[in-house]
């Protein structure tokens, strides 16, 4: 008879894992595994989204600020942003005139695109729809200081703002993000100029006719340094009543002295009248150069890659551009972009006709209207008359997350945009504007802000 040690009865009692029993044990730790995976995914899908909608937010709010910072201050002309100066009209009572600039000067704007004027962005020239090349001193048109265009997938009206310099609507890297709106405005830049008057900047004027002989600049702390003006630069005197621009020859061999010019290539003859006058010292008056502290600013969507490649997917930027942008060589030009992720740009214009009744228009609209308050003084056109009764400008901007999400379901595409008169919250392919025809890629998380500008300087 065999007997068995202790450990050897402890041996014989051992087994290995059966196949079934180490199948349904990795069954179960697959099932764990595929639990944990999904938790992890479902979070960092929704972490992902969490923080494009965060930043979404952001970036819309500031994009909202920085272009009520500018259509506020458009028309702006240093003190006299509205009304007039008191006029004695033939019954004997004192009336108010629109406070356009009077200008002496040619070259206020030149051809279409050119660099030839002082404003950039400037898409009509003298001449067609518009009045022919002036001949005499005039007041400066409302379609100088405000002029909107409202764009579809196809164009723009009341024109094509490309022929200002501004990239071409298309669905490629650095193309203008087509169905999207383009606004310029221009004002006097407050932080420029030089004050007349104490112990400041001079005026000499020209014995009995009161012109403005010359103006010796004498810059205080603050303001900018007299070397900042250019000979052949266009000069804006203004004061709280009215303003004056007129081109001038700037010498600089000693002291920086502006001297205006009556000619018939950069003004309109010799004579008094073809020459500024010069206001009261007590009028505060202050001198600008034009071709500098004259801003234009235009608002603009550009198309941009996500990745900074040149390749999709891609986005909205929203630009501003200065005084015509860097490439045409103008000073103080600039073209920046502000944020990214936006997608839709919309203006409407509140306007207040000659009836004295409020309506909102759009670009096009305002542009045709001849229903407009009285004419500013030496008028030369009627055409585009109602850009001066602006009142409000009402934006309206569509934000996307900038980077896919393929992991968004159904409802989580869907999104309202209130220029297109949705009845509510659509998917990206419901929209009078779908996202793929403007180069967008439709799984992103989509919002839409709007605000109502006041415009501070309406000049009725």
């Amino acid at each position: 008879m065999t007997v068995l040690t202790p450990q050897q009865q402890s041996q014989s009692s051992q087994y290995g894992v059966t196949l079934i029993e180490l199948m349904v044990a990795m069954v179960l730790g697959l099932l764990v595994a595929a639990g944990i995976v999904t938790v992890f995914s479902s979070t960092s899908s929704s972490n992902k989204a969490q923080a494009q909608l965060a930043g979404l937010q952001e970036e819309g709010r500031f994009a909202i600020t920085r272009l009520g910072t500018d259509l506020r201050m458009a028309n702006g002309l240093y003190c006299n942003n509205s009304g007039g100066a008191a006029a004695v009209s033939s019954s004997g009572s004192l009336l108010d005139h629109i406070r356009a600039p009077k200008v002496y000067a040619r070259k206020l704007i030149g051809a279409v695109g050119a660099v030839s004027g002082a404003f950039g962005d400037v898409t009509t020239a003298w001449g067609g729809a518009y009045p022919a090349a002036p001949t005499a001193p005039y007041s400066m048109p409302s379609f100088l200081f405000m002029r909107g265009y409202e764009c579809t997938l196809t164009g723009c009206n009341p024109l094509d703002p490309t022929v200002a310099g501004l990239p071409a609507m298309g669905t490629t890297n650095g193309a203008r993000v087509k169905g999207a709106d383009v606004l310029t405005v221009r004002y006097v830049n407050p932080s420029r100029g030089w004050a007349i008057g104490g112990t400041g900047s001079s005026l000499a004027t020209s014995g009995t006719t009161g012109t403005v002989a010359s103006i010796t600049l004498n810059p205080q702390t603050g303001e900018p340094p007299s070397t900042d003006v250019s000979n052949g630069d266009l000069f804006m005197l203004a004061d709280c009543s009215n303003a004056q621009i007129f081109p001038a020859t700037a010498s600089t061999s000693i002291i920086t002295k502006i001297t205006p010019i009556a000619n018939a290539t950069d003004g309109f003859g010799v004579g008094a009248a073809n020459l500024p006058t010069a206001q009261l010292a007590a009028s505060a008056p202050m001198v600008f150069d034009v071709n500098t502290d004259f801003q234009t600013v235009t608002y603009y969507l550009k198309l941009v890659s996500v990745n900074n490649d040149g390749n999709a997917p891609f986005t909205g930027a929203l630009v501003r551009r200065v005084n015509g942008g860097k490439s045409i060589g103008a000073r103080g030009g600039s073209e920046d972009e502000l944020v990214r992720g936006v997608e839709r740009l919309d203006f409407r214009y509140g306007v207040e006709d000659a009836s004295g009744n409020t309506s909102f228009l759009s670009a096009a609209d305002v542009d045709s209207s001849t229903n407009c308050p009285p004419q500013e003084t030496d008028s030369l056109t009627t055409a585009g008359c109602l850009w001066r009764a602006v009142k409000s400008i009402e934006v309206s901007i569509l934000m996307d997350g900038q980077v896919p999400l393929y992991t968004l379901s159904g409802n989580d595409l869907l999104y309202a945009y209130s220029a297109d008169a949705n009845p509510g919250l659509l998917a990206p392919g419901a929209h009078a504007y779908k996202p793929s025809d403007q180069g967008f890629p439709d799984p992103l998380l989509r919002r839409e802000f709007t605000a109502l500008v006041a415009v501070r300087n309406f000049n009725p």
